[in-house]
């Protein structure tokens, strides 16, 4: 199996964009904590969220064909196909609750950052329904693809219960614990 730490230093080398690392150690955590959640695989969910997006700074053309590529040389067939399928306008399948979980995980996990950045508080006090009402702004963070916001929600509370609150609120509480690391601690 893939190693966290070679997963890291492909990372790194594929992707020069610091604020693109820090999205992809911000799902890469969610994912760890949802699969923890759920009783899955924490490894094989963690490295799913960290190389979702690894060829994107260096051939956004091709993304994510060269990411998911080097994952089934490697043998890494559950982590690509989930890779392969975290936008659904690429048409492929979801087979596997790991596909559902990072769908439900990217692009929401950017929103609520972009959420927090703009409170003084950062995560601190940040509410399911705050974000809910974020979403419904379409000007802010317009780069979110709602769409996709919503049909990842569905498709994971559709396969593993629970609500929308409650997905928001676990990745609220993710990034609040490591807010230090991800740039959201409330300025001094």
């Amino acid at each position: 199996m893939l190693t966290r730490a070679e997963a890291w230093q492909l990372l790194c080398a594929w992707t020069p964009s610091e604020k693109l690392r820090v999205h992809a150690r911000a799902v890469e955590l969610v994912m760890r904590d949802l699969a923890a959640h759920l009783g899955q695989d924490e490894e094989v969910f963690g490295l799913a969220g960290l190389l979702h997006d690894a060829d994107y700074d260096a051939w956004p053309e091709e993304h994510p064909k060269r990411i998911v590529a080097w994952l089934q040389d490697r043998g890494e067939t559950a982590v690509a196909h989930a890779i392969s399928a975290h936008y659904t306008r690429w048409g492929v399948s979801y087979d596997a609750l790991l596909d559902k979980a990072l769908l439900a995980s990217d692009e929401i996990t950017g929103f609520i950052m972009a959420c927090a950045l703009v409170r003084p508080g950062r995560t601190e006090g940040l509410e399911p329904r705050s974000v809910k009402k974020k979403l419904k702004d379409k000007a802010f963070a317009a780069g979110v693809d709602r769409f996709e916001v919503a049909e990842g929600l569905r498709m994971l509370i559709e396969a593993a219960g629970g609500t929308e609150e409650a997905h928001l609120a676990r990745i609220i509480a993710v990034l609040h614990r490591h807010g230090a690391e991800l740039g959201l601690l409330p300025p001094a």
